[in-house]
């Protein structure tokens, strides 16, 4: 496969994650005011919910070899952005394996902050692709952060599919269900409340 069809395989991905991600976002809030979307966002939570753990390791593992394969393959050398990104990501194909593997809902407590830390990265990279004359201390003179080694739709670089894939997995988690130790405090809060009435 050639690095233009690679990249063109793995901007359609970030777009139906982006997407996804969008959608959830839209029908979280939205089911604060309504219903409808609420029973929408319920079909989704029904639908993702056990499989949450093991859609978000597929998700980290796709860009965890998706960079591999720009670095490795395609010989795009990483900047020390990219290389913070990969720090946030790589852990995340292992720990979310494992987490599949035992169902282990809990997990999401640790990797939602690893994921935000790694989104912020994203962010930030993706910014200083699109604004170079910006100073920044983490770019280097032999691998500039500003060098954009992907362009597809017009919109889409690597950190912006870096993004994406920490957006994903974040709402995957957070639409998968609550950890045991979650259900029996919200359990106990309910019942206190019962019992106040």
């Amino acid at each position: 496969m050639s690095v233009r069809a690679f990249s063109l395989f793995f901007a359609l991905l970030t777009v139906g994650a982006d997407a996804f991600v969008l959608l959830a976002l839209v029908l979280a809030v939205a089911s604060r005011f309504s219903e409808r979307p609420a029973a929408a966002l319920r079909w989704i939570r029904d639908i993702v919910g056990g499989s949450s753990l093991v859609l978000a390791w597929i998700v980290a593992l796709v860009a965890t070899l998706g960079s591999l394969y720009y670095s490795e393959v395609a010989h795009f050398p990483p900047c020390k952005l990219c290389w913070y990104q990969r720090i946030a990501m790589y852990p995340l194909a292992v720990i979310l394996g494992i987490a599949a593997l035992r169902s282990d809902h809990g997990i999401r407590r640790y990797v939602l902050p690893v994921v935000a830390i790694g989104a912020a990265i994203s962010i930030y990279h993706y910014q200083l692709e699109r604004f170079p004359a910006q100073a920044s201390l983490a770019c280097s003179v032999e691998v500039p952060c500003t060098t954009v080694w992907v362009w597809q739709f017009h919109y889409i670089s690597i950190p912006f599919m870096a993004l994406s894939a920490f957006a994903l997995i974040a709402t995957l988690l957070l639409l998968g269900p609550l950890p045991e130790e979650d259900l029996l405090e919200a359990e106990a809060e309910g019942t206190e409340k019962e019992v106040s009435r």
